[in-house]
């Protein structure tokens, strides 16, 4: 008896009292408790009358990792092909570069970001450097060092310097894309060991260092 039910008297009235259910609440017998045991079958569909609530799922939402806000890309000119591309800021830079760089043959390109034509050729200066690991490659900026690219009589852009040890400054030349064949036969004339007896000359005669200089015109772009 310990697991009987208590249920109103009412579900065990007979079916005649079905019929008098629509009289009014008034007039119906006041609801009366009887026990029930568990295995009854009124038990049952009083069960089945009632379905106890299924549990609620928990819906599975997928998270995305957010993703990092990208940086501004690098100008066409801010790239680097590899460590043996340099970029050069000042006159001095320039000068130890040149130094640091023993008898190692060291190409100076001098480009203008302006410049439609140095802008054409430096995805294959950047391939260039890459297949020659042994030269050092300098990119001097023309507007970022005027005085010294006038020195230097830099008159059209793209221009091209190759320097070596002692030798000094060995060859001096415009070139662009379409004439990229010109860099690469001065590339395979110069790039052959040798060795240089005394310190690196640097740029020889010229004084990069002096402010007071000839004014000369602005660089011109060289035709594509």
């Amino acid at each position: 008896m310990a697991d009987a039910l208590l249920l109103p008297r009412r579900f065990f009235a007979p079916s005649s009292a079905a019929s008098g259910a629509s009289s009014s609440a008034s007039s119906s017998p006041p609801c009366r408790w009887v026990l029930s045991s568990p295995g009854s079958p009124r038990r049952a569909r009083l069960a089945g009358a009632h379905p106890q609530p299924r549990p609620r799922r928990l819906t599975r939402h997928k998270t995305y990792a957010a993703e990092p806000e990208s940086g501004e890309q690098p100008k066409w000119w801010e790239k680097n092909a590899g460590p043996n591309m340099i970029d050069i800021h000042s006159t001095v830079e320039f000068l130890d570069a040149l130094r640091d760089a023993g008898d190692r043959l060291v190409i100076v390109e001098f480009y203008g970001t302006w410049c439609g034509s140095c802008r054409a050729l430096f995805p294959r200066l950047c391939r260039t450097a890459l297949e020659n690991p042994d030269i050092l490659f300098l990119k001097v900026n023309f507007d970022e060092n005027k005085p010294m690219c006038k020195r230097l009589n830099v008159k059209v852009l793209p221009f091209f310097h190759f320097y070596r040890g002692a030798d000094g400054l060995l060859v001096a030349f415009s070139c662009s894309l379409a004439k990229i064949q010109k860099l690469k036969d001065a590339i395979a004339m110069h790039s052959t060991a040798r060795c240089s007896i005394g310190p690196p000359v640097g740029v020889g005669d010229v004084e990069l260092l002096d402010s007071a200089g000839p004014q000369e015109k602005p660089a011109e772009a060289s035709p594509r």
